[in-house]
């Protein structure tokens, strides 16, 4: 099992600093999978997988998410002004979607991951805005809508274990960014939402020790540290890092939706 989420941390990192995923969109239904390959679905591993999936998720993109972010900043990619003020209410929607995945059931949590990235898919595609190429000009926010959206980003985040890419690149797009600034942006951004929300769900869960000892919670340890997820994701970070800025705009923008596709026809027939 760990061999493959090897594997798996490496294309995370890709995903990661060529999209901005965050890991989530690929971490989450594989880890899901597995743990019910290996464990059974009415072992208490099987019975939790959603919720370990969607925790570990989160804990794996503080490491990820820091690395791309270095990555970018390292290629003047990032545009910090546009950032900084969502920080704070990206943070703040994470506990409470955290705290809400942690009451939810297993296949709550699946169901709305699905409707999400479907919504989102839908919304891409036949909303103008973002497969046409972008002026390079990002349009700033008023306070109060970069409170509400910066707030609503970091609870959809954390409650689905998927970063804020999802929401913050066609965000971005639609303000006028191109696909490698929008990408760029995710990774800082997804950070406030990956502590806090690791740690609402180790502190709301911490009564929860029917796993084992190698769970912080819902937190696989083994697929978090012990060199599968998180240096997978280093290595597949440090592979694609010299793509960033390369990649046309609109071919960018496709695969950016066919990645999202191929992650939603997995989690609908998956159980």
């Amino acid at each position: 099992m760990y061999g493959v989420l090897l594997l798996c941390g490496g294309l995370a990192g890709v995903t990661t600093v060529l999209f901005g995923f965050g890991g989530g969109f690929v971490v989450v239904p594989l880890m899901y999978t597995l743990l019910i390959a290996v464990h059974g679905p009415d072992s208490a591993a099987g019975l939790a997988a959603m919720h370990i999936a969607v925790a570990t998720s989160t804990a794996l993109m503080i490491f990820a998410a820091s690395l791309a972010t270095w990555r970018h900043h390292r290629r003047r990619t990032v545009q910090w002004h546009l950032g900084r003020p969502l920080v704070g209410y990206i943070a703040i929607g994470a506990v409470l979607g955290a705290a809400a995945a942690v009451s939810l059931s297993g296949d709550w949590v699946r169901w709305v991951f699905i409707v999400y990235l479907a919504i989102t898919i839908a919304d891409a595609i036949l909303r103008p805005g973002f497969l046409h190429q972008a002026t390079g000009d990002v349009r700033s926010m008023s306070r109060l809508v970069t409170a509400m959206i910066g707030t609503f980003i970091g609870t959809v985040a954390a409650l689905l274990g998927v970063g804020g890419s999802v929401m913050t690149v066609p965000l971005m797009r639609r303000r006028g960014a191109s696909m490698t600034a929008a990408t760029a942006m995710a990774n800082p951004l997804s950070l406030p939402m990956s502590v806090s929300g690791t740690a609402t769900y180790i502190l709301l869960s911490a009564s929860d020790t029917a796993l084992g000892p190698w769970y912080a919670v819902y937190v696989d340890l083994r697929a978090l540290l012990a060199l599968a997820l998180a240096v997978g994701s280093w290595l597949g970070i440090r592979l694609a890092s010299q793509w960033i800025g390369r990649i046309p705009d609109r071919l960018h923008a496709g695969v950016y939706l066919l990645l999202l596709t191929v992650v939603l026809v997995v989690m609908v027939v998956m159980h």
